[in-house]
């Protein structure tokens, strides 16, 4: 792994941010929902439910007006600005604005959980707030790339507060955790079509963190990723996040992107160890390991094994979803109820309390959860199959032999973060010589 340059920017500045968010996260923990088993009252006495206050009139206009705003800055930032510091600044506006203030709601990432509920039945009702935060940001990555990673979505932005010595991970490596983002995207789908519920809700590593209330174990979780985005950069942005998928599809083909020369490449390599994100396609050599006829053979061979690849992975999928419908609020339950019965617990939960005090049997709640596994079934054959056909699409571009003669960025991948531009001398007017290529 490449050690990542690390001038860019006042490591004291971030020194100092990491701090801060260290001791808000302590904070956090402090202040987790539950961390007790609530207490039990004889008298009959009910816990009430407890709600969030509905926000303001006025917070869904004023939130459309900042999301607009910081999507139109973040694009100017990174195509005329070209402003490393910039982008720093609107990151830490965003995680202070939509994170620390909005409690990390309305969330461009859950939003794709309403979108799906909506599409599966039209009866679920869809605000339009939530609609509006799901197709902004992927309309501002058709134009410009991904600037709503840039520095505007807060779950990103935290996560580059704290990337103070980032490494590179090489591209084979990328590739391979690259899956998990297109695992959960499928599994919230998966999520959505059997009723288990709002899994990037229930599972994100930050919203805790924001509302500072959460449970322990998922404080825990986030606490993991602000050390882990310490030396890997945005692990949680490029190896998890579901709507970083649809975001890297738009950005592929957005009409402009972010360049690391503003004018012509002059081959300088200053800029092959400035991103930890493997966002950088370096030039061709001019004896490539694979030619163009090699390249399209092994791409030829790999359509041809596409569809055994996806039964394999539609196999591999539908072996386990036995083990994925667990995720099931009422699999879950019946596990529990299940294993009480069998003296494996010594004490109830909350969940196995309320059961118990209902009218339903355990023989009809094992009943339900059997139903649901059944369901699971189809699911997670699709899911299967789905997670095969990404790895042929990896597989096809990694045989590709297109020939580069400048260093260009991966639309795709490329966070539009803006590192990369303060190690361009052309960016500075400062064009080495001769006699520093002969160094170099």
């Amino acid at each position: 792994m490449k050690s990542h340059p690390t001038n860019n920017g006042p490591s004291y500045v971030k020194v100092l941010v990491l701090a801060i968010l260290g001791l808000w996260l302590v904070c956090a923990a402090a202040n987790a929902e539950f961390r007790f088993p609530m207490p039990e009252f004889e008298s009959g006495y009910k816990q009430p439910h407890v709600e969030m206050p509905m926000p303001a009139r006025y917070y869904p206009v004023l939130d459309t007006v900042v999301l607009a705003a910081s999507l139109i800055l973040s694009a100017y930032l990174v195509m005329v600005r070209r402003s490393r510091a910039g982008l720093f600044a609107l990151a830490v506006a965003s995680v202070l604005y939509f994170g620390f203030w909005r409690k990390g709601c309305v969330c461009p990432v859950g939003s794709l959980q309403n979108v799906l509920a909506a599409l599966l039945d039209p009866a679920v009702g869809l605000p339009w707030l939530v609609l509006v935060f799901f197709v902004l940001p992927l309309l501002a990555a058709l134009f410009w790339g991904r600037v709503f990673c840039a520095g505007v979505c807060p779950l990103g932005a935290v996560q580059e507060l704290v990337a103070i010595r980032p490494v590179q991970l090489g591209k084979p490596l990328e590739a391979v955790l690259g899956l998990g983002a297109y695992l959960y995207l499928g599994l919230v789908v998966l999520g959505m079509t059997t009723n288990t519920g709002y899994l990037i809700c229930r599972y994100d590593p930050f919203i805790g963190f924001f509302r500072q209330g959460a449970s322990f174990n998922m404080l825990l979780v986030g606490g993991i990723f602000l050390v882990l985005g310490v030396f890997i950069g945005r692990p949680y942005c490029r190896f998890l996040c579901p709507y970083g998928v649809l975001l890297r599809w738009m950005s592929m083909f957005s009409k402009w992107h972010a360049k690391i020369p503003p004018t012509a490449c002059i081959q300088c390599r200053l800029c092959e160890a400035s991103c930890p994100y493997g966002a950088i396609e370096m030039p061709t050599p001019e004896e490539r390991p694979l030619s163009r006829r090699e390249g399209a053979r092994r791409v030829g061979w790999l359509l041809v094994a596409a569809p055994l690849i996806m039964g394999l992975g539609a196999g591999a999928g539908y072996l386990s979803h036995g083990f994925l419908s667990k995720l099931h609020p009422k699999v879950q339950l019946a596990e529990r109820i299940s294993g009480e019965e069998r003296g494996e617990f010594k004490d109830r939960t909350i969940d196995s309390d309320a059961f118990h005090a209902g009218k339903q049997t355990p023989q009809q709640l094992y009943a339900e959860a059997n139903a649901i596994q059944s369901s699971f079934a189809i699911g997670a054959l699709c899911l299967g199959a789905f997670m095969g056909l990404v790895v042929v699409g990896k597989l096809v571009r990694f045989s590709r032999v297109r020939g580069r003669v400048d260093y260009e960025m991966d639309r795709g991948a490329c966070l539009s973060c803006g590192r990369c531009f303060a190690y361009c001398p052309v960016e500075k007017g400062n064009c080495p010589t001769e006699e520093d290529h002969a160094h170099s």
